[in-house]
């Protein structure tokens, strides 16, 4: 079986990062030989979709199980689809570590996200003016950001929207 656990480097001995989509490496573990594959997360930094990213790049791997702190909607859906199981676990440790606890069948298996949708959630900087965010954030004005996330925000500014982490 092979697992994946977000991780802030590359190695088995590396901190367990708790974000999903926007973590730096996921350390891909076979369970029965204990071998290790680290991928860089390249979608760590896109505009939108981390974690839809990050998900379907894992179902392309094989990865049967994640192991993460936190996962919003999105990606728990594309992973849910993709028949991979997801773990939460927020303690900290090594990547080593947290394999050794999902083998002892220490972690709980989550069904639903453990965090809202984060979409839109940042200060919008698009040419045209300003927008403000209604109610869960759906955005009004300027910017290539159409959010779905919490809160609300203005912005004014150069260049495209923005929106705040999403997993």
């Amino acid at each position: 079986m092979k697992i994946c656990v977000t991780a802030t480097a590359a190695g088995i001995d590396s901190p367990m990062d708790p974000r999903f989509g926007r973590c730096p490496f996921f350390v891909l573990v076979d369970l029965d030989s204990m071998s290790e594959n680290s991928i860089a997360n390249i979608n760590s930094s896109a505009s939108s979709g981390a974690g839809i990213q990050a998900s379907e790049e894992l179902a392309r791997r094989g990865v049967s199980a994640l192991v993460t702190g936190n996962i919003g909607p999105n990606a728990m859906l594309t992973l849910s689809k993709a028949m991979i199981d997801v773990y939460q676990y927020q303690g900290g440790g090594s990547v080593r570590d947290v394999v050794e606890k999902f083998k002892r069948g220490e972690l709980a298996k989550i069904s639903s996200p453990s965090v809202q949708a984060h979409a839109g959630t940042g200060q919008g900087r698009g040419p045209g003016g300003q927008g403000r965010g209604r109610g869960a954030g759906r955005g009004q004005g300027s910017g290539m950001d159409r959010g779905r996330g919490d809160g609300s925000g203005s912005g004014a500014g150069l260049g495209g929207s923005r929106g705040g982490q999403r997993q």
